[in-house]
């Protein structure tokens, strides 16, 4: 008796904590527009416009060089004649590299006069050399690794698939610098017993990714097949990437995405998507980074990695071509939540967010 009575209160109790199913109730869920991000022409005048007012601004500057005495303080734009502006060389790098993204796409926007004059003024022979004395320094032989690395070889990239008088002019001027910058791949990437997989600046699949694009574009074979060869040397054994660990409070990378990508580049379509199936099966559950504090520069990093975590899932959808439609939708969301934040009046995002925001719309273009 006292069993059947037991199982009765169980039995009510399930079904009172049952949801009552209706006939209003609908079948299934409906999916959220996707919102409409795109470089268009007044974007990409907005976004010139915040690299145009940093690449030329020498303060405030974090400048992160060795000093081997008293001799090394100097002026920013005295160590770095190229790249002393955008708070840091490596935002002054991408600055000028988003200036020249724009001007291919939109040669008429209103900066346009004033954007050539700011680059011309930075990237002669003689300051690009001044650029490469910096680097023959003992002491800052690795200055920059591999991030800043990885942004000259983009802007050399850029500029060698423009064809445009002064970018032609631009382009001879930064060879130097970029070939010092392929050799120190090639002698850096060998030695790297282990990826570095973090979210911030040192992350190795971000610069072999970038490293992977120049070198397909210029053709510099060697640089592309050691790569690919380290990409898989460090990745292919990977599985279940713990996307639930991300975001690291600083972030401005993803380093389950940022494997993704490179993997995508050096792998053919079917052999991606194997690989990706058992890398990151819960990708679905990303939800764009919330930043609480945009004039902190520590904590608007989360900013550039809803735009870095954007390019990616664009980029990857061109090797998972049944999933498109999912990846294109969490890509926008991503882009629509820090897209209207980039110019919010404070130079620790805006020195540098416009070029992350540039080439997350570069990579939707070339994903449609």
């Amino acid at each position: 008796m006292k069993n059947t009575w037991f199982y009765s209160l169980i039995l009510l109790l399930s079904f009172g904590c049952s949801p009552k199913i209706t006939q209003d109730m609908p079948t299934s869920i409906p999916k959220p527009d996707i919102p409409d991000v795109g470089l268009t022409r007044e974007e990409a005048s907005r976004l010139s416009q915040l690299a145009l007012d940093c690449i030329g601004q020498q303060y405030p500057n974090k400048l992160g060089q060795v000093l081997g005495d008293s001799s090394y303080l100097a002026e920013p734009r005295v160590l770095h004649p190229a790249f002393y502006g955008c708070f840091d060389w490596h935002s002054a790098v991408h600055g000028h590299w988003s200036l020249v993204r724009i001007l291919k796409a939109f040669p008429d926007i209103p900066q346009a006069g004033a954007i050539r004059a700011q680059i011309a003024e930075n990237l002669t022979a003689e300051n690009i050399q001044g650029e490469v004395a910096f680097f023959d320094d003992a002491h800052n032989k690795n200055y920059e690794r591999t991030y800043g690395w990885a942004w000259v070889l983009k802007l050399a990239e850029e500029l060698h698939t423009w064809d445009d008088p002064q970018g032609r002019q631009w382009r001879e001027a930064i060879r130097p610098l970029e070939n010092l910058i392929v050799q120190k791949f090639i002698e850096f990437l060998p030695k790297l017993t282990y990826p570095i997989r973090v979210g911030e600046h040192t992350n190795t699949a971000f610069a072999l990714a970038f490293a992977w694009d120049y070198a397909v574009a210029v053709d510099r074979w060697e640089l592309k097949q050691l790569v690919e060869f380290r990409a898989r040397d460090f990745y292919f054994k990977d599985e279940g990437c713990p996307l639930g660990w991300e975001p690291s409070g600083f972030d401005f990378l993803s380093p389950c995405l940022e494997e993704a990508d490179i993997m995508s580049r050096v792998m053919d379509e079917k052999e991606f998507q194997d690989w990706f199936a058992k890398f990151l099966p819960t990708w679905q559950g990303m939800l764009p980074a919330e930043v609480s504090d945009r004039t902190d520069g520590k904590l608007v990093h989360l900013d550039g990695l809803n735009f870095s975590r954007a390019w990616v899932l664009y980029s990857i959808a061109r090797k998972l071509p049944g999933k498109k439609e999912e990846l294109s939708r969490l890509a926008a969301q991503h882009m629509a939540k820090s897209l209207p934040q980039i110019t919010s009046g404070d130079y620790a995002g805006e020195h540098w967010l416009a070029s992350f925001a540039l080439y997350a719309l570069s990579a939707k273009e070339k994903m449609e």
